[in-house]
């Protein structure tokens, strides 16, 4: 949900005020004519009973307290609309706050925005009162800005990536549980059709990486960032493969254990809580990543990829799954909203730059895939889940908490679709002496 791409124009008339009484100043309506130019497709209602937009409108945007109004003056774009929406100051009507998808599609696509005159500017804010710039607290569920985050450390040193691991995981594992399903994964699905369910997508990822691995009986899997043990649960149950499991988040590790038990996978399966860095650096015959890279930081990928190659045999396959930027000129680091209520300190670069480090690294690179449009239907599964199970969700994190879910990820799902993110697989061998690499002519795997 993004305002921040503003174009040039003149201010349309501004609203009238509000019925039954004189204006003493500008309404929220006339602040909304003031950032907007053209006919809006949503209907705005204010606090102060003005309204600006048709009657009829299936969505409505609805500023309902001074301090809603606030967060939006004082931090504009997504991050104040974030702060707004999450503790209830701004209302979406017309859509279900676990799938807000229509809105922000419309509120992207048809709301145009400007940036008024200075001077215009000025006379709404003494008109308001300049008491309207003092930012409000922020909702509990915002996670400190990056500049007091150094407080827990240098930017992705060990206790920092850990504290932001947690920020983002360890909500409720009985809420994920609703969110994601059965499969607890919480990554990108691979749908062979766009009328696959869920689970089936997910199976089918495992199953893709499997095959890219060239899993067989006997062999040892390390899987990073294995999240609540889905991949190497797979690779036990599917392939008889001895895998381990580390993850930063203690509630993960603990929801795998106990799934690797009831399971019966305690011989084959291990979960660990554990920095990947901390890894066993015994060699592994392949390694799977799936959706660690984005938290580890660019900087650290020639240290990261170093890592896993020390771990992996010659010969021995690393799958990286992860997501990207669309080129390799877009800012690595996220957006205010992502930062500050998803993923903090995440990073994410272009694919090209993944493939070189993962070169540079040692590692010889044989396949790549994009599958972001895999990620959009994944994401709409997950909000489908959500609104399935709203009151669930709300009484098990609140309603601050579930709003920031069903708004991060139908934000997501646009973003695939958009192709303003991507989706990555990449392939890759750590040789052995004169370039033996074990890798067939033809990929053995159906992609």
């Amino acid at each position: 949900m993004s305002l921040t791409d503003r174009t040039p124009g003149a201010a349309s008339a501004p609203a009238g005020p509000p019925a039954g009484g004189r204006r003493t100043g500008p309404t929220v309506a006339d602040v909304v004519r003031a950032v907007t130019t053209g006919d809006l497709p949503v209907r705005v209602t204010g606090y102060d009973g003005s309204t600006l937009g048709p009657a009829d409108a299936g969505i409505t945007l609805a500023i309902r307290t001074e301090r809603g109004l606030s967060y939006l003056l004082t931090a504009p774009g997504d991050l104040g609309m974030a702060r707004a929406y999450v503790s209830g100051d701004l209302g979406l009507e017309g859509v279900h706050p676990g799938d807000p998808y229509e809105a922000l599609r419309v509120i992207k696509d048809e709301v145009p925005l400007r940036i008024p005159a200075m001077s215009e500017a000025l006379a709404l804010v003494r008109g308001l009162g300049w008491e309207r710039l003092r930012p409000p607290p922020p909702p509990p569920q915002e996670a400190a800005p990056r500049w007091r985050r150094l407080m827990t450390g240098l930017r992705h040193s060990r206790i920092r990536d850990s504290t932001a691991i947690s920020h983002h995981y360890d909500v409720s594992n009985a809420f994920y549980e609703k969110v994601l399903g059965p499969s607890m994964t919480y990554t990108c699905a691979v749908f062979r059709s766009p009328g696959d369910t869920l689970e089936e997508a997910q199976r089918n990822k495992y199953d893709l990486v499997a095959g890219k691995l060239a899993l067989k009986p006997g062999m040892r899997l390390l899987d990073v960032g294995c999240g609540w043990g889905g991949m190497v649960r797979h690779a036990a149950r599917e392939y008889g493969v001895k895998a381990l499991g580390v993850t930063l988040s203690k509630a993960q590790a603990d929801w795998a254990r106990a799934a690797i038990e009831r399971e019966g996978l305690s011989e084959l399966a291990e979960v660990r809580h554990l920095d990947y860095r901390d890894a066993p650096r015994e060699q592994f015959d392949a390694i799977s990543s799936i959706g660690l890279t984005e938290h580890i930081g660019v900087r650290n990928y020639p240290a990261y990829f170093g890592a896993l190659r020390s771990r992996l045999k010659p010969g021995g396959r690393l799958l990286n799954h992860c997501i990207t930027r669309a080129d390799n000129r877009a800012p690595h680091r996220s957006g205010a909203f992502i930062d500050r209520y998803v993923f903090p300190d995440g990073e994410l670069a272009g694919p090209g730059r993944l493939i070189s480090e993962i070169h540079d690294a040692g590692f010889e690179v044989h396949h790549e895939e994009n599958l972001r449009q895999h990620y959009a239907l994944t994401l709409a599964g997950w909000c489908r889940n959500l609104v399935e199970h709203w009151d669930f969700c709300v009484g098990e994190v609140g309603p601050g908490t579930a709003k920031v879910w069903g708004l991060y990820m139908a934000g997501s799902r646009l973003a695939f679709e958009r192709n303003g993110i991507q989706l990555h697989h990449v392939l890759a061998t750590h040789n052995g002496p004169e370039g033996v690499n074990g890798y067939p002519l033809r990929p053995d795997w159906t992609p």
